[in-house]
Order: structure tokens, then C-alpha cells, then sequence
């Protein structure tokens, strides 16, 4: 029989990452590196193993990430939306605790567009009378 494998899609800001589940020794595995080689700021590291840690799979299952576009805390917010979307693939009553912490929904606020005639997206260009 072939090893379990729950999928999940996260997104954040720009970023996309699609993530795999399977039952291991907790290794997180981000584009073919290891989770420290890949990500420096601790918080971010704390950002994608909180679903694992409040569901209480940390150290049960593997991780595997596919993570582009976007920054750091873009990417983090991204893996951490993917592996709770998988978490729920792997079992469905983690539902209640991981809406409840607000991983489930997906976070849309991304940089608002600049407009033309404008310096920035709502800064106006200097106005002077004379």
C-alpha cells in the first residue's frame, strides 16, 4: 500500500505554497531545504509550526512545501495557511481549533495599486497654490 499523502493550498499576500502531509518523524521540508536552512527569523519558524502545535501532530507528521513568490512573512503566512488546509484533509474534527485560532480563512489583504495622477496608491503629489 502507498504512504498517505494529505494536500493542501495556502496563500498569503502574494505568496502561493502548496503543501504535503504524511505521516514521519516531523521533518519540514521547504523548496528541497531544510526549515532552518530556509527561513532565518525565528518568528516566522514559530508563524508555520503553530497548526501543528495546536492540533498536537508536531513530531507525527512530515512536511513537504513548495513555496514562491512573495517575501518571508508573506511565504510564512502562506505555509502555515497550507498545512492547516492539509491538517484538515488529515482530519476533519481539527476543524473546530484551527477555525477557532483563525488558520482556515484565508487572509486577502494584499498592497492596494497605484493610481495615476498620484504619487502612491492614496498620497497626492504636493499641491501649491502659486
Amino acid at each position: 500500500m502507498a504512504e498517505q499523502r494529505f494536500y493542501g493550498t495556502g496563500k498569503r499576500k502574494t505568496a502561493v505554497a502548496r503543501v504535503w502531509l504524511q505521516p514521519g518523524t516531523g521533518v519540514v521540508t521547504i523548496n528541497k531545504r531544510s526549515l532552518d536552512a530556509y527561513i532565518d527569523r525565528e518568528t516566522s519558524k514559530m508563524v508555520i509550526t503553530q497548526p501543528l502545535v495546536m492540533t498536537g501532530t508536531y513530531g507525527k507528521l512530515d512536511v513537504m512545501v513548495n513555496v514562491f513568490g512573495g517575501g518571508g512573512s508573506g511565504q510564512a503566512g502562506a505555509i502555515r495557511h497550507g498545512i492547516s488546509k492539509a491538517l484538515l484533509e488529515f482530519n476533519p474534527e481539527f476543524r473546530e481549533v484551527l477555525k477557532r485560532a483563525g488558520f482556515i480563512t484565508r487572509d486577502s489583504r494584499v498592497k492596494e495599486r497605484k493610481k495615476y495622477g498620484r504619487r502612491s496608491a492614496r498620497a497626492r503629489f504636493q499641491y501649491s497654490k502659486r
